[in-house]
C-alpha cells in the first residue's frame, strides 16, 4: 500500500513543481501515472522510492519500493551488480565462500545464499545470460540497461514496483516480455509511461499537474473517454463565457450611451434654468463621477469574464490538435521511390543481415522498419536516403525531397534560439509576427522564443521540427521518423499522430509502439535482422 499525503516539491530556486498532492495506491493495484512533460512524474516517483525528499508532506509505503529508473548515462560507471544494488551482497558471498566468515560479511549477506544464482536466472529471463554481474554498464545499449533494472524485480522480489518509462529503449520482442510480465504480476505497481499499449493493461489512471492529481477509474481507453467529455464541457463553457462577454460589453455600451443622453438633457435644463456657475460646476463634477463609477463597474465585470475566458482557453489549448496544413507532396501515388534487390551492408567483412533485403517503396505508402535493437534499422534508413551504399546487392533511388527526423533531432541546431531555428525554415519570407503566430500554435509562447534549442525536451524539439515544416510550407515527398515516440509524453505523441495523419506523402517509421503504428495507419513493413 502507498499513501501520499499533502505532498509538495519545490526546486532549489523555490519554483513549485507540484503542490499539496494526495493519492493512494492499494495492495495489488496497477496504476498508471500520466501527465505532460515537466509536471513532475519522475520526481514524484523518486520521492515515493525514497531517493528524493519532498519539500512538504509524507509518503507512507507498506514495504520498500523497487524503482526502475529512466537512465541517461548516470549509471555508466557502475557495474551491473552495483546498479542492481547487490554488489555488497555478492562481494560478501564470495568472501564467505573463500573462507572469510567475518561478522561483517555474514551481516551483509543476511542469509541470502541464493543471491548470485537468483541474479543469473533473472538476467537469463531478460535475455542477458551472457552478461557478468561485474561488467560495467557503459558497454550496454539503452535496451540492455533497461532490462538490467527490470531483472532486479526478480532478484529483489518486492511488494511495490515503480516503473519510469520502462519501454523507452525496448524492442518489440522485449516489450512483449514486459507486457506478459505485467499482466501476470500480482503486486502493487505504479507506471509512468507514454506507451499506450502498456497503459491499457493498468486498471487505474492518475493524471498529474502542478496543482492537483486526478483519479480516473479505468485503463487508458476509459481515461480518453473521460477526457473527451471534459474537453467538450470546457468547449461549451468557453462558448457560454464568450457569449456572456459579448452581452456584458453590449450592456456597458447601452448603459453609458443612456447616461450620456441623460447628462446632456440635464445640462440643457441647467442652462435654461439659469443656475449659478458654481452650482453648475458641482452638478457637472457629480455627473462625471457617476459616469466614471458606472464605467468602472462594467469594466470590472468585463475584466472578470475576460480572465475567465483566458483561463478556459488555456485549459482547452492543451487539448487542441495542431494542424500542419502545409502543401501535399506532388508525387503521384504508386511511383517507385526505392527499389532494392538482395542488398546487404558489411561491417569489417561481416554482413549486417543474415538474409539480404529485397523490397520496393511506392509513393504514398506508409511502412514500418521492424527489427530488434541492433539489427540495422538506422543503417537501412541511411541507405534509403543515399547516405550509405550497400556493400552488396543493388538499390535504385528516385530523386525526392526527404525529411529525416532521427532520435537525436539533429535537424535542430542547439546553438540557436527557438525563434532563430524557426526563421531558418522561413522560405516563404513571412513577417516576424507571422512566425511567432505559428510558433504559438505549436505551444511555443513568448517565454520560448529566446530560449536555447539545446534546453528543449525531446517532445518540444519534435514539436519545433513540425512547426518548422509548417513554416517552410514544403511537404517532403519522403518523411522518415526514427523512434519518434521515445521520450514523448502522451500529449506530444497525440500532436505528432495528428500531424502525421494530415501528411499526404510517403512515410517510413522505425517504431516498436504498436498503438502508434495503428493510429497512423501503417500498412506495410520491412523486417530486418
Amino acid at each position: 500500500m502507498i499513501s501520499v499525503q499533502n505532498l509538495t516539491y519545490s526546486h532549489q530556486n523555490k519554483d513549485i513543481l507540484f503542490d499539496n498532492i494526495n493519492f493512494s495506491c492499494q495492495d495489488s493495484e496497477k496504476v498508471s501515472l500520466i501527465g505532460n512533460n515537466g509536471t513532475g512524474k519522475s520526481t514524484l516517483m523518486k520521492i515515493i522510492a525514497g531517493i528524493l525528499e519532498p519539500s512538504k508532506g509524507n509518503v507512507i509505503c507498506s514495504s520498500k519500493p523497487y524503482y526502475v529508473p529512466q537512465h541517461f548515462g548516470q549509471y555508466n560507471e557502475c557495474t551491473i551488480a552495483a546498479a542492481l544494488q547487490i554488489d555488497k551482497k555478492i562481494n560478501a558471498l564470495h568472501n564467505i565462500l573463500n573462507g572469510d566468515f567475518s561478522e561483517e560479511h555474514l551481516a551483509i549477506l543476511s542469509d541470502d545464499w541464493t543471491i548470485e544464482e537468483r541474479s543469473k536466472e533473472a538476467l537469463t529471463f531478460w535475455g542477458l545470460q551472457d552478461f557478468s554481474l561485474m561488467q560495467k554498464m557503459n558497454n550496454l545499449s539503452g535496451g540492455e540497461k533497461t532490462k538490467i533494472f527490470l531483472a532486479g524485480i526478480l532478484i529483489h522480489q518486492p511488494e511495490i514496483i515503480l516503473l519510469d518509462e520502462p519501454t523507452n529503449h525496448l524492442d518489440l520482442q522485449s516489450r512483449e516480455v514486459l507486457y506478459n510480465f505485467i499482466q501476470s504480476f500480482t503486486k502493487t505497481l505504479i507506471v509512468v509511461s507514454h506507451d499506450r499499449t502498456l497503459l491499457q493493461m493498468l486498471n487505474l489512471v492518475y493524471e498529474l499537474d502542478r496543482h492537483s492529481i486526478t483519479l480516473y477509474g479505468g485503463n487508458y481507453d476509459f481515461y480518453k473517454e473521460q477526457k473527451s467529455i471534459e474537453i467538450n464541457a470546457v468547449s461549451e463553457k468557453l462558448k457560454n463565457t464568450e457569449s456572456s462577454l459579448r452581452k456584458a460589453k453590449k450592456i456597458e455600451h447601452d448603459t453609458i450611451e443612456r447616461k450620456q443622453r441623460s447628462d446632456a438633457r440635464g445640462k440643457k435644463k441647467q442652462e435654461n434654468a439659469g443656475l449659478p456657475k458654481i452650482l453648475k460646476k458641482t452638478l457637472k463634477n457629480k455627473a462625471e463621477q457617476s459616469s466614471t463609477r458606472l464605467k468602472e463597474i462594467h469594466q470590472e465585470k468585463i475584466s472578470e469574464i475576460s480572465d475567465e475566458i483566458t483561463a478556459v482557453r488555456q485549459k482547452l489549448y492543451a487539448y487542441d490538435k495542431i494542424r500542419m496544413n502545409f502543401e501535399s507532396s506532388t508525387l503521384h501515388n504508386g511511383k517507385i521511390l526505392v527499389s532494392a534487390e538482395n542488398i546487404n551492408f558489411a561491417f569489417k567483412e561481416h554482413n549486417l543481415w543474415i538474409n539480404p533485403l529485397s523490397f520496393q517503396i511506392g509513393s504514398g505508402e506508409r511502412l514500418n522498419i521492424k527489427g530488434a535493437n541492433g539489427s540495422g534499422k538506422t543503417t537501412l534508413i541511411k541507405i534509403i536516403l543515399g547516405q550509405l551504399q550497400p556493400t552488396s546487392g543493388e538499390i535504385k533511388l528516385a530523386e525526392v525531397k526527404s525529411v529525416y527526423i532521427d532520435q537525436e533531432y539533429s535537424l535542430i541546431d542547439n546553438s540557436l534560439t527557438v525563434y532563430e531555428q524557426a526563421q531558418r525554415y522561413n522560405f516563404e519570407h513571412l513577417e516576424e509576427h507571422e512566425i511567432k503566430i505559428r510558433l504559438f500554435r505549436f505551444l511555443f509562447n513568448s517565454d520560448f522564443w529566446d530560449k536555447s534549442c539545446g534546453n528543449l525536451s525531446g517532445g518540444e524539439k519534435m514539436r519545433l521540427l513540425l512547426c518548422c515544416l509548417m513554416i517552410s510550407n514544403k511537404a517532403p515527398d519522403l518523411f522518415i521518423l526514427d523512434e519518434p515516440t521515445n521520450n514523448l509524453d502522451i500529449q506530444n505523441t497525440e500532436i505528432l499522430t495528428s500531424a502525421i495523419n494530415e501528411y499526404h506523402g510517403t512515410l517510413i517509421v522505425v517504431s516498436h509502439d504498436k498503438y502508434f503504428l495503428e493510429e497512423i495507419s501503417v500498412d506495410k513493413e520491412i523486417e530486418v535482422g
